[in-house]
């Protein structure tokens, strides 16, 4: 793991002892008297840049607050399901095309994006994704039809393919690696927190005024948060494209291939980790609210209540498990056994309740069982940024971000669709749901135990020469 950013610089470039200053102005202590300007240079150049405190602080409240309209976007299309089916007169078949339209091209502008993170600011990247979220709520308010849904669902999903790896990029501009456990779950608890706030207020908001004004809202909040952030987001200090971690040596590469990168055990068992709570995390937008609904038989407002009480649990989480594993690993715990075992084990855990809850009789365990299979999964998602951020040259960081979450999300692609297709082939509802909960529980148990499995940062790491 990588060390305090304020540690002192070794050989030539400065005494021992040398501090750089923690204020947004300083650039570091003057050198030992008698140093003459080439010195100087190169003690500028060797020390680690300086943290801002308030402007980090700033700059996550505004991720946080990027992630809650996110997720808010994600989650209207499945609090609005049985309406929208029920007013459009569409098959549950015809819906999980709908929701899986998302997809279409989530995972290649991730792709995309994350290479242009290298030549564009945050700044830019951040304001264009959110200004693009305005506009794909547009279509439904003009004509509501399945082509206008899909036409909609399609640019909002290759608007928001790269939104989590790129706020999480930008996130890691303002934190040296030793702090960033604690911005990493804040900024995933936006996830939680914005299907927490936005589960509530969008079905009361569908239930008094209909589905159509809940696009609406979330077009003028999506703006709101694009204009605010073209004035106080910038990039920060961070992104300077040599090694601050005084662990790397001085030789450490700049940039790698991205085959090599790609293929190193850790990148791939955290695309597996994310592939599983993908899994998940896309079966719970798209059709758990008509699930509890449904089968379940749950009022509009208990159905959501009930999706605010599972993203509750998954914020806690957040909130105490990546800031946890900072603790570990100041304490010598590897990255292999903290950050890399507990993503695939709480894949593995979500699975096995998934698997379970459609053949639990009692309405409290089964609900018991719900929260534990889509509440769990949520940990995995800034743990797999995180190890894949160990092995990955600063350069490069955007563009393999954009790479894990692109791969790691094509699970939407799929399963929200596959899920419909299995509600209408089966006799019953109840047991298309069921087989559909069964298919993914296989999948998030294959990806957890090869997370487990494969995830090594600090093998991975030396053999890269970045350690």
């Amino acid at each position: 793991m990588a060390t305090h950013p304020t540690a002192p610089p070794t050989g030539p470039t400065g005494p021992p002892g040398h501090h750089p200053r923690t204020s947004s102005e300083g650039t570091g202590d003057a050198p030992s008297e008698g140093a003459g300007d080439a010195s100087d240079q190169q003690a500028g150049e060797a020390s680690p840049p300086a943290y801002d405190r308030r402007r980090a602080r700033l700059i996550t409240v505004m991720i946080v607050a990027f992630m809650v309209v996110n997720f808010a976007d994600k989650s209207v299309l499945g609090l609005a399901a049985v309406p929208i089916m029920d007013e459009l007169n569409i098959s549950h078949s015809t819906y999980g095309m709908i929701s899986s339209s998302f997809s279409l091209l989530f995972s290649l502008s991730g792709l995309v994006v994350g290479f242009l993170s290298a030549r564009i600011s945050s700044r830019v990247l951040l304001f264009a994704m959110t200004s693009l979220w305005a506009v794909a709520q547009l279509p439904v308010l003009v004509v509501a039809t399945v082509p206008a849904l899909v036409a909609g669902r399609v640019l909002l999903g290759a608007a928001e393919g790269p939104a989590a790896s790129m706020s999480m990029h930008a996130l890691y501009k303002w934190f040296p690696p030793g702090r960033r456990g604690l911005p990493s779950a804040l900024q995933i608890s936006g996830a939680a927190i914005g299907t927490l706030v936005s589960a509530p207020v969008l079905t009361w908001i569908i239930t008094d005024h209909g589905w159509r004004a809940a696009y609406a809202a979330l077009a003028v909040v999506s703006a709101c948060w694009a204009l605010v952030w073209w004035r106080v987001g910038h990039d920060g200090p961070f992104d300077d494209k040599r090694p601050t971690d005084s662990t790397a040596p001085a030789t450490a590469p700049e940039r790698l291939p991205y085959r090599t990168l790609l293929f190193t055990g850790t990148v791939l068992g955290s695309v597996a980790s994310g592939f599983g709570a993908g899994w998940a995390l896309s079966v719970s937008h798209a059709w758990l609210p008509a699930y509890l609904r449904t089968e379940l038989d749950l009022t509009a407002g208990a159905a959501a209540t009930t999706i605010s009480v599972i993203s509750a649990f998954s914020l806690v989480l957040l909130l105490t498990v990546s800031p946890l594993m900072d603790v570990l690993k100041s304490r010598g715990v590897t990255s292999r056994w903290s950050t890399g075992a507990t993503q695939g084990i709480a894949v593995c855990v979500a699975g096995c309740a998934m698997a379970a809850f459609p053949f639990v009789d009692g309405h409290l365990p089964r609900l018991l069982l719900i929260g534990l299979a889509f509440g769990t999964v949520a940990v995995a998602v800034p743990l797999h940024y995180m190890t894949v951020a160990e092995v990955v040259p600063t350069a490069q960081r955007g563009a393999l971000f954009g790479i894990v979450a692109g791969t790691g999300t094509l699970a939407g692609l799929v399963a929200p669709s596959l899920t419909g297709h299995f509600v209408d082939a089966a006799d019953t509802a109840a047991a298309g749901y069921g087989n559909a909960f069964a298919l993914a529980a296989l999948v998030m148990a294959a990806c957890g135990l090869f997370a487990v499995a494969a995830i090594r940062p600090e093998r991975d790491a030396w053999a890269l020469g970045l350690r």
